[in-house]
């Protein structure tokens, strides 16, 4: 499908949503960008792996990259309030161990592979570069990132602490460093925008969730083209 026939698809499933909620779909896709994404390494528990996605939606971070390698990924709705409808998910299963092929798929989009997790080498938060595309990566929560992880990384970074616990609980975390760096980014002249082609194809995908039946209408809409 080309991009007219997607901006005139979305226009057209328009029409069996309230103007509000057409509105709201406006205004935020002005707000969403890809330049940071977050991927979660074998989360486990339901709670945390619908905060840190209730988290992406409220700062606008598009895209979630989850790797199962022992854990399947469980979203408690009660928890993530619908969030996961408004962001595109992307799970990587396929073999025992899926952290490097995530990595290396992450690369070839453009993005450097930033682990959050204290090292030798680590850089503070204030002071991580966003002058190109950045993959936060996060672990479990009770091991934090696996060895394979930490062996491929590009970077690493830390939130600044000052008290005896040795880190904050993997939602928190990404709270801290998403407020931190979305608001850095947007601050900057960086070009951290979604495309026009992936405002629509996003929007797209935002209406096909709300409006009942929508495959069967956007059959019907295809047709009398």
């Amino acid at each position: 499908m080309d991009k007219e026939t997607k901006n005139e698809l979305l226009q057209h499933l328009y029409q069996f949503i309230s103007d509000n909620k057409r509105n709201l779909f406006e205004q935020n896709i002005q707000y969403r960008t890809r330049h940071i994404t977050l991927v979660l390494e074998d989360i486990f528990q339901p709670h945390n792996a619908s905060a840190v996605l209730r988290t992406c939606d409220c700062f606008g971070i598009q895209d979630v990259h989850i790797i199962e390698n022992k854990n399947e990924y469980e979203v408690n709705p009660d928890v993530a309030l619908g969030s996961s409808k408004w962001l595109n998910l992307h799970k990587y299963n396929q073999t025992e161990n899926n952290t490097v092929n995530t990595f290396n798929s992450l690369r070839k989009q453009g993005y450097r592979i930033v682990a959050t997790t204290p090292h030798k080498n680590d850089c503070s938060l204030e002071d991580l570069n966003l002058d190109t595309k950045i993959a936060l990566v996060f672990g479990t929560e009770l091991n934090g990132l696996s060895q394979t992880a930490i062996d491929n990384a590009d970077e690493f970074v830390k939130i600044p602490m000052y008290g005896f616990t040795e880190s904050f609980n993997i939602s928190v975390s990404a709270a801290i460093i998403l407020h931190h760096l979305t608001e850095k980014l947007r601050n900057s002249s960086l070009k951290w925008e979604l495309t026009d082609i992936e405002k629509t194809e996003i929007k797209l995908n935002w209406v096909k969730n709300v409006v009942k039946r929508s495959d069967l209408l956007e059959q019907e809409f295809l047709k009398n083209l």
